[in-house]
């Protein structure tokens, strides 16, 4: 069994968890493109029992009252715009993460009947419950 310096093995896991952030990062709010128009897609998780599914929308900072839902077909779509909470014309940017602008996020669901119960906002989430219908 070979001894390992845990100085290099605690900096390889550091670098090896920065590079899991930075692909999670990337991955949950890629850039996408609809003809013309640039958009971000958030993240989402999707749970399911015998009686719904729960969708949650990763939308902090957006109002509810601004994101609209849509369902067509087997289709649901999610989208609004996401503003800079102050004008930012005055300002340079140093930093910018947090993504802005028009988003649209589109969601397969299955074929069967389903309701869409009124979205709810909980914690910078959109909560959206489709309760199954016979």
């Amino acid at each position: 069994m070979s001894k390992r310096d845990p100085t290099t093995w605690m900096w390889a896991e550091a670098c090896q968890l920065l590079e899991q952030a930075e692909r999670m990062h990337r991955q949950f709010f890629r850039p996408a493109a609809s003809g013309s128009r640039t958009m971000w897609e958030p993240p989402i998780d999707v749970f399911e029992d015998e009686e719904r599914f729960v969708i949650l929308v990763a939308l902090p900072g957006v109002p509810p009252e601004c994101i609209d839902v849509i369902v067509d077909g087997d289709t649901l779509t999610i989208s609004a715009k996401c503003e800079l909470p102050f004008p930012a014309s005055s300002f340079v940017v140093q930093r910018l993460e947090i993504p802005h602008g028009y988003f649209e996020r589109r969601i397969e669901l299955p074929s069967q009947r389903l309701q869409l119960d009124p979205p709810r906002s909980v914690n910078g989430y959109l909560e959206l419950n489709l309760r199954k219908l016979g």
